[in-house]
């Protein structure tokens, strides 16, 4: 048999992208999440006005060649809004996630590896964080802390700490008993060098799909606070706060809350189609 005959087995991370591509929701998905992320970088380029200008004669228009989605009360453009509003929403969403991630994994690998009373101890923290509902928790935090952008993502930072723990540990579990990583420690091998190189890395499927899962919860969280007026102050262009301002108008000017309102739901829309698909491509029971 010639070599070029002989069918060479697929890489783990080449058989996951081919299975992730093959998922149309997945693809829609980054498609999705990529459309936000572009226009949070490009608001400057894309955004036809000022995001924050009052311009009272145009105040309340509906959609048209001039603005595309309408202008609010103030007369602020709406389309220019929610494209600058992308940055607020993903700039809470991407720091709460990496610091819960970063805290939270690094409990979450403590209890998985050591057990014991370490285990006993984090995992209790974890169900009193946990026995509050995430958006509960977050509000507690801001009416202690007052609210805007770094409170608001700290607060959901904390609110998301535990569900990574939980996460992490689980991982760690199913990673910590495997022949190389006992073979490793017969050859030597601290504690440090078990966790950094050999335990983590190959816990990263299942703590990927969760980050991903988690941007959308913080999205949402974000736009719930801002509506609250816990989140980022006026003017900044908030979604949430958006949503709150169009509310009294709703029956005569329905699009000043509908627009941005659109906006969260295909964002997280994106996030969950990807996180999904992540997660189907990233399981090593799938044969396909």
């Amino acid at each position: 048999m010639s070599a070029a005959a002989v069918k060479l087995p697929r890489s783990p991370g080449r058989r996951a992208a081919l299975l992730f591509f093959r998922t149309p929701s997945g693809v829609v998905g980054l498609l999705l999440v990529l459309l936000v992320v572009g226009c949070a970088l490009l608001a400057a380029f894309i955004s036809p006005y000022d995001p924050v200008r009052y311009l009272p004669a145009d105040r309340m228009q509906g959609p048209s060649l001039s603005h595309l989605l309408g202008t609010d009360l103030y007369g602020r453009d709406l389309l220019s809004r929610i494209i600058y509003g992308s940055r607020i929403s993903l700039s809470v969403s991407v720091l709460s996630v990496s610091l819960a991630l970063a805290l939270g994994g690094l409990l979450g690998a403590l209890a998985g590896y050591y057990l014991g009373w370490v285990d006993t101890l984090i995992m209790r923290l974890t169900d009193i964080l946990l026995a509050f509902p995430a958006i509960l928790l977050a509000i507690a935090l801001l009416a202690f802390l007052g609210g805007g952008f770094w409170n608001l993502t700290l607060a959901i930072a904390v609110a998301f700490t535990a569900p990574f723990a939980r996460v992490v540990r689980a991982a760690v579990l199913r990673s910590r008993d495997t022949m190389f990583v006992e073979a490793s420690l017969s050859l030597g091998a601290t504690d440090r060098r078990l966790l950094w190189r050999h335990v983590l890395p190959n816990s990263l499927g299942p703590v990927l799909v969760e980050v991903t899962l988690r941007l959308a919860y913080a999205i949402l969280g974000e736009a719930a606070l801002s509506f609250l007026g816990l989140g980022t102050q006026p003017p900044a262009p908030a979604w949430g706060q958006m949503i709150a301002d169009g509310r009294p108008f709703l029956e005569t000017n329905a699009w000043i809350s509908v627009a941005p309102g659109l906006a969260i739901m295909l964002t997280v829309l994106g996030f969950n189609l990807l996180g999904d698909a992540l997660r189907d491509a990233l399981d090593p029971r799938l044969g396909r």
